[in-house]
């Protein structure tokens, strides 16, 4: 045992060392997912109990109340310049395991090929052709919780997601990736509070990137200035996230809060906390709502804020910049239906994103 564990530890850190590591490297794997989540400022690692968990925390899908759920998102996002969605399905497998499938897509459409634009000196615009650039994930996920002997009063969780990465652009390029996620989380009985750890790609996600150019079209890059593409490994490195959430109940009103720090691995960034050593950006958010429990009803408001920025103003000196969300969420009986507005306000881009997101919760819970 001890020397399988020896060489995991080996791959985990030296492997991503014959790859090309780079910041930025599947982003659209860190958009998020949920309109909830993105109504609280894109935090959801720690309060997330539900078919999205097999995105922001598998170690959740063990806290389902049913025993099956469906889930799905669309983000317009960026004022539909990009499509994103979202699909998943978890279940129980038991008392105190979980599993779930989900799968993710990320699209920009209408791309103007124009490199066979000139050909022997002709410009023939019949030539000229649309392609997309997608993305593509399949999570399978898979989630464990007990009891804990000496703390009996809290309830311990373990989760793993496996990523199949799949991504596109047009006939030019082609890449394979995979990656694997785990999670931890810590939860009173009653349900109250909790905390989480998670770490994404905690192996490394690997990109095999495939290109594929005519001679032609490599004339017009050359011409052009452009560097023409070579297959390469493209490597996610690690990224962790802490979260902790607190929630209240009342007879007819409740509320809960819950906040992220998400710590990346891949040099200095932009963030709330900037170094070349640590770089962490605070994700928070706060929920509040009404409940009929006769009815099964719910409605919710939310607030919450993520992306802080340190940016030059317009008087030369340089500010903090945050970026604000909001959403509404309503329950009727076993159906949840959520809409979250993000990239608007102050230090936004003016391009903002409409979030919709339903789960359907079937419950026959597994005793």
């Amino acid at each position: 045992m001890k020397r399988v564990s020896t060489i995991f530890i080996t791959l985990v850190f030296i492997i991503p060392l014959f790859g090309q590591t780079r910041k930025y490297v599947n982003e659209f794997m860190h958009i998020g997912v949920g309109a909830r989540q993105f109504g609280m400022g894109k935090a959801g690692v720690a309060g997330t109990a539900d078919v999205y968990s097999c995105y922001w925390n598998p170690a959740g899908l063990s806290h389902m109340d049913q025993n099956l759920q469906v889930g799905f998102m669309h983000n317009f996002y960026f004022q539909n310049i990009a499509n994103f969605d979202y699909l998943g399905i978890a279940a129980k497998s038991g008392k105190n395991s979980a599993f779930g499938f989900s799968f993710l897509r990320f699209g920009v459409d209408g791309i103007l090929n124009t490199l066979d634009l000139i050909q022997n000196g002709e410009i023939n615009y019949a030539r000229v052709k649309e392609f997309s650039a997608i993305d593509y994930c399949f999570m399978p996920a898979y989630s464990q919780k007990m009891r804990l002997r000496k703390m009996p009063s809290m309830v311990f969780s373990w989760g793993v997601t496996t990523k199949l990465v799949h991504r596109k652009v047009g006939e030019f390029a082609r890449a394979w990736g995979f990656g694997i996620d785990g999670g931890l989380r810590l939860e009173d009985i009653d349900k109250k509070w909790g905390l989480a750890l998670v770490a994404r790609d905690i192996t490394g996600t690997y990109n095999n990137w495939q290109f594929q150019f005519t001679d032609a079209q490599k004339d017009v890059l050359q011409y052009t200035g452009n560097t023409i593409p070579k297959s390469s490994l493209e490597v996610a490195t690690p990224r962790f996230c802490f979260g902790g959430y607190r929630l209240f109940e009342g007879e007819k009103f409740f509320g809960s809060g819950e906040a992220n720090l998400d710590v990346t691995t891949d040099g200095q960034r932009n963030t709330l906390i900037s170094s070349k050593i640590i770089n962490a950006d605070l994700r928070a958010g706060l929920e509040g709502g009404i409940k009929n429990e006769d009815k099964n009803f719910r409605f919710m408001l939310r607030l919450g804020v993520y992306n802080f920025q340190r940016e030059l103003k317009q008087n030369g000196k340089f500010g903090r910049t945050v970026q604000p969300t909001t959403g509404i969420g309503l329950q009727f009986d076993n159906l949840h239906l959520d809409y979250a507005l993000a990239g608007f306000g102050a230090g936004g881009s003016g391009l903002y994103s409409n979030i919709l997101s339903l789960r359907f919760d079937i419950k026959n819970n597994i005793k």
